[in-house]
């Protein structure tokens, strides 16, 4: 696309969603669509070659949903435009800019339902099989609306491409996960794949590592409504436990006072304002919650102490970017400490056991 001048701003296009040239007549296709001219609400991603479904959206009235960066901060922003907006407000509103400046946060409450979901692609075949940057964030987008029960497998999938983009791909390369699409815009053509290859069906948790989940909160919040249901929610590199297990009194008896062991986690640089209560709630929320908690509120600190250093290690990475409140706190495994260094402290109460469900064959 580089080479044969095809791409559009912004360039080059490589690491990205690549824009081309005549994306804007390639989103025009989508009004050929009677699943756009019955639609009411949509999930469009942010990609700056979907900017004319964007505006198309907004113009025809119907709600439209833009997943927020990288989900950091929540799943979907709805875009508001100001009441008696022009069309040139309008067209601002479908940029990245406009849905910084023109949006308001969806929460997991909220009742959505989604009737279309368009996406972006690097590459994709007339079979609707679809290839993104590498990060997985469509994918992961479609399995989180699924879990939410925003969409289901009746709904469909477009996306926008250039022509040069319609490829052959290996069906080696898909897996489960991916998601496919059911309709191809280009500026010349509509493709209608006839795909019959199952969408995501959930979060595949098992693809899920703990460093994600410790970056995105709407994540490890439906990964609590999910363990709370009874489902698998291993993660890629989190410890499985067989099913019913539970832990010993010795595994829950509180550390020596005379130490810190080794199979403890140090949690440093926790806000002034913040409680016990929330740490623990936001452990279980993350699946590394530990035997005992030994809170030291007044020097911004807790300690977490597990069952072996192999548990320690683990909450360490699910831990890493975690943020309490506004602060990004500061995980290390911990010194052994004197039972001086613990003085004016409180061991916290067990907390509930957090072990995944392992899911029958």
């Amino acid at each position: 696309m580089e080479s044969q001048n095809l791409a559009d701003f912004p360039r080059p296009v490589h690491h990205r969603i690549p824009n081309f040239k005549g994306s804007y007549l390639a989103c025009q296709n989508i009004r050929d669509l009677e699943v756009f001219a019955r639609t009411q609400e949509l999930k469009v991603d942010p990609d700056k070659p979907l900017e004319g479904v964007r505006l198309l959206a907004l113009q025809s009235k119907k709600t439209l949903l833009v997943p927020t960066p990288r989900l950091r901060t929540g799943l979907f922003n709805k875009i508001t435009p100001p009441p008696g907006a022009t069309k040139d407000i309008l067209r601002k509103c479908a940029t990245s800019q406009g849905v910084r400046n023109y949006s308001t946060p969806v929460g997991l409450d909220s009742k959505v339902l989604v009737d279309l979901v368009v996406v972006g692609s690097v590459a994709v075949s007339e079979k609707g099989w679809r290839i993104g940057k590498g990060e997985g964030y469509a994918d992961l987008e479609y399995a989180m609306m699924v879990s939410m029960g925003a969409v289901s497998q009746g709904t469909p999938v477009v996306t926008i491409v250039h022509d040069c983009q319609v490829v052959d791909i290996p069906e080696a390369l898909l897996e489960d996960h991916d998601l496919t699409v059911d309709y191809i815009l280009t500026p010349t053509r509509v493709i209608t794949t006839g795909c019959e290859r199952p969408k995501p069906a959930g979060i595949a948790w098992s693809k899920i590592s703990c460093e994600m989940l410790g970056k995105m909160p709407i994540l490890r919040s439906l990964r609590h409504q999910e363990e709370q249901a009874g489902k698998d929610v291993t993660l890629r590199d989190g410890p499985r436990s067989p099913p019913g297990a539970t832990r010993s009194p010795r595994d829950l008896a509180p550390p020596e006072l005379g130490s810190v062991p080794l199979s403890s986690v140090q949690i440093g640089n926790l806000p002034r304002d913040a409680r016990v209560s929330e740490l623990k709630r936001a452990l279980s929320a993350l699946g590394v919650a530990p035997s005992r908690l030994t809170w030291q509120g007044p020097q911004h600190r807790a300690f977490l102490h597990y069952r072996d250093l192999a548990e320690a290690q683990q909450a360490i990475a699910c831990l890493q970017g975690f943020r309490l409140g506004a602060n990004t706190v500061r995980v290390v495994l911990a010194r052994q400490q004197r039972a001086s260094d613990l003085v004016g402290s409180h061991t916290a109460e067990p907390l509930p056991d957090h072990q995944p469900a392992i899911a029958g064959p």
